[in-house]
């Protein structure tokens, strides 16, 4: 007996049409950038990454056009386009807000209050992950480590840095956003909206004033470690000898050569020694306190022992 394909539940509909080209003024425009960016390198299909990132900054997100027309400009079937842009999650696949709001959920932001805020911006905006409200302003998602793990909970906004957040300063965030009020990142450059964010990701100039200027985002803290590799900062002295006594900073600095029985850290589990623990003493140390002549491979008493 055999069955339809209806009853498999296999569809076997039309093949999907070609998609359709780009309105010839558009196309024309593309073209332009499309050449500058190809010239970049040696190998035409490596700029296949910044090619779609200009066609995102054209429609808000990569749409079956875009792929074409950067198969076409890179002599590579829509297949090898389409699989590079369904791998990375930076390129949408769907219409998308002009401001991508990204909560970190990853365990540091998390454990700080990302859940919290990704659970408030959801009730308070009214959609779900990866959904855009109805005026088409915000698309919210939680997103992977931003890196950001000295300032969590972290919020980005078309990739920009908002920094130290709570459910209430995030609800502002996003309602000046749909407002249309001027919102400034904690660090790095001034935020503008996701086509513009896609088109500087393409590898063009962003020409506001001021912009490149203010790029810089990394904060004090990320950069600490940097410091003290380079030696811009001397070593702070972390764990202290445990005298229980006040220290002097200028000897906390000075370089300690520790003694075989002083611990290095303050978490080291002390061990049961005749160094460490006089009621418990090695077994190799004899009754008037002084060393055996047995081998440490020895497996037999001494006479001392046998007695």
């Amino acid at each position: 007996m055999t069955t339809s394909s209806s009853e498999r539940g296999v569809s076997l509909g039309m093949p999907e049409l070609p998609a359709p080209a780009y309105p010839d003024d558009v196309r024309a425009r593309l073209e332009t950038d499309a050449r500058e960016v190809i010239a970049r390198y040696p190998d035409s299909r490596s700029a296949l990454l910044p090619l779609l990132h200009l066609v995102q900054s054209q429609e808000g997100h990569v749409t079956r056009t875009g792929m074409r027309f950067c198969a076409d400009m890179l002599d590579l079937t829509t297949a090898e386009v389409t699989a590079v842009a369904t791998f990375y999650s930076m390129y949408r696949r769907r219409p998308s807000g002009d401001y991508q709001v990204g909560v970190c959920t990853n365990t540091l932001c998390a454990v700080m209050g990302g859940d919290v805020i990704f659970e408030s911006l959801q009730e308070h905006l009214g959609v779900g992950n990866g959904e855009t409200t109805e005026d088409g302003k915000v698309t919210l998602e939680h997103i992977e480590c931003n890196a950001a793990c000295d300032f969590a909970p972290v919020v980005m906004v078309n990739w920009e840095f908002f920094d130290d957040q709570t459910p209430a300063s995030a609800r502002r965030l996003v309602d000046d956003l749909r407002a249309g009020r001027p919102v400034t990142p904690t660090r790095g450059a001034p935020l503008c909206t996701f086509k513009e964010t896609a088109r500087i990701l393409a590898g063009f100039p962003d020409e506001r004033d001021g912009a490149v200027a203010a790029g810089g985002s990394a904060g004090p803290a990320s950069l600490a470690g940097l410091k003290l590799a380079k030696g811009e900062v001397s070593a702070a002295r972390v764990v202290h000898p445990r005298d229980g006594g006040p220290h002097d900073a200028s000897q906390d600095r000075a370089v300690h050569d520790p003694s075989p029985t002083e611990h290095l850290s303050s978490h080291d589990a002390p061990q049961d020694t005749s160094a460490s623990d006089p009621s418990h003493p090695s077994p190799t140390t004899t009754r008037d306190g002084g060393a055996s002549p047995r081998p440490a491979d020895s497996a037999g008493p001494t006479a001392e022992e046998g007695e």
